[in-house]
């Protein structure tokens, strides 16, 4: 166990709240359900951004930013919306403090806003009310833009990375002239998230559409991915939402169609968070800390030198550059931690829980021999091997670390989807075993609700490669024509 983490055994939560501090990922703030996102946690949130930022501009998107604030107003012009995020918004009503003559800074009465601002609880409204002076004809369409921001709702219960106050997400909003092409994008733009999830955060997920009572307020349709946490809980990992004209239709955004009618515009919104942090860290991590798969590691490589005297450690030092070298020009990210304040013992401890992929060990007698230990976090084990090939050793085995660590987080969902026919085996998977639960419905928010308050457990969402199947739903007996996956979730 990793020293100062709880065991998972003993307590998921508390093993997770101590992971994130002792790997030095993140830490509580002064401010009331606000976080501090430390140098080492935000390189892997950067990581993520360049890597999704890329696949946005390789779909055609490009980057805007729009006012942090929101008129009030702007809400009430789309009911479900304002509906689904009322309780969440903080509202900004004056705008100057003053000295109240006794040493005390105090707001100012005075300077009271004509109408109140909402701080971005997401953009949908305002990136709306833009769009209506950006789009006159099919000409200016599509519009395909993401802002990469922070966000602001007011959460009760909070937790590091998975729930705070204020998070940091990004956020596209397109703008298309017909139905099916906004559909179009919706699917293209989850499809992006759950290849980005697989590929490089190692997390299989469950590509899916929401109920209507999960759906995103003002949607027509919400796309999602879910993954399975260690714990048998499910995390959404990424949404996608076909809006509809909704939207268009709250801001009177029009555009004139190329058989000259004057139409309302179709939309979509995705985005994912640094809630995908919180997924990272428990769909693979263990009680000695972190486990990063190489492709999002923001260190892939980190190499310590074990030396009794300067001149060992002058020649370890030139083999070290050496091999720097050959990995940097691999795009491999390498860490030289030659720093000599710390033991080794030390500093594979510390390693191990920021959980670097591969470590390289190099002392005076692996010179002599024409060798190095490798160790790897995802399985824990070490061996010697020769510098000969060396780089290229390090690059294959990164891969297949890579590899290691999805399917086995695969093999764990695998072993957590459960199909049951009945009610009160769906309560005793729940309990006993958690994860995914496969069972029918019938379709009714009125069930949906009521299994949730009995069980706390939701759906989560009905997988798009659902078969369809006669059934009868566990709740009511009433017909089902496909299964839906029910979990506990974050």
């Amino acid at each position: 166990m990793g020293k100062g983490i709880t065991s998972r055994s003993e307590d998921y939560s508390q093993w997770y709240n101590d992971l994130v501090v002792k790997a030095d990922l993140a830490e509580h703030s002064a401010v009331r359900g606000c976080m501090v996102i430390k140098p080492y946690g935000y390189a892997i949130w950067e990581r993520m951004q360049a890597i999704l930022d890329k696949r946005f501009k390789d779909t055609g998107h490009s980057n805007a930013y729009f006012p942090l604030f929101i008129p009030k107003s702007f809400f009430s012009k789309e009911a479900s919306h304002v509906e689904g995020f009322a309780t969440e918004c903080a509202v900004v009503t004056h705008y100057r403090l003053k000295n109240d003559g006794e040493g005390n800074i105090v707001v100012d009465e005075t300077a009271k806003l004509e109408e109140e601002l909402i701080v971005r609880p997401t953009s949908e409204t305002i990136i709306w009310n833009t769009y209506k002076g950006w789009i006159e004809s099919y000409r200016d369409l599509p519009i395909l833009v993401n802002q990469w921001a922070n966000v602001v709702r007011w959460e009760m219960r909070t937790r590091l990375f998975l729930r705070t106050a204020e998070f940091l997400w990004q956020e596209g909003h397109t703008a298309h002239a017909t139905h099916d092409e906004a559909v179009e994008e919706a699917e293209r733009m989850l499809e992006v998230y759950a290849d980005f999830a697989e590929q490089t955060l190692a997390v299989p997920v469950i590509r899916g559409v929401k109920t209507e009572n999960e759906r995103f307020a003002g949607a027509l349709e919400t796309y999602c991915i879910e993954a399975l946490m260690q714990d048998g809980k499910a995390l959404q990992a990424g949404t996608s939402h076909f809006l509809g004209q909704n939207f268009a239709k709250a801001f009177d955004v029009k555009f004139t169609s190329k058989e000259g009618k004057l139409e309302h515009v179709w939309a979509t919104s995705w985005g994912v968070s640094t809630r995908l942090m919180g997924a990272l860290i428990m769909a693979h991590s263990d009680d000695q800390g972190l486990v990063l798969p190489p492709k999002l590691a923001p260190i892939q490589v980190v190499i310590v030198p074990i030396y009794k005297t300067e001149e060992e450690k002058a020649n370890i030092d030139g083999f070290v550059q050496t091999l720097t070298n050959e990995l940097q020009d691999m795009d491999i990210s390498v860490k030289y931690d030659d720093r000599d304040t710390q033991r080794p013992g030390f500093k594979f401890a510390e390693w191990e829980m920021k959980g670097v992929p591969l470590r390289v060990a190099v002392g005076a007698r692996d010179l002599q021999n024409g060798t190095v230990e490798l160790a790897r976090r995802d399985t824990q084990t070490k061996e010697t091997v020769s510098q000969e090939g060396l780089a290229v050793t390090i690059e294959n085995l990164l891969g297949i670390i890579q590899e290691n660590i999805y399917h086995k987080a695969l093999s764990f969902r695998s072993e957590h989807i459960t199909e049951v026919n009945s009610y009160e085996e769906f309560k005793d998977v729940l309990e006993s075993k958690g994860g995914f639960i496969s069972c029918h419905w019938d379709g009714t928010v009125e069930t949906e609700k009521r299994v949730k308050e009995e069980t706390k457990a939701t759906i989560r969402c009905i997988p798009l490669d659902a078969k369809e199947e006669a059934g009868v739903c566990i709740f009511t007996g009433k017909p089902s024509g496909k299964r839906v996956l029910f979990a506990k979730a974050y």
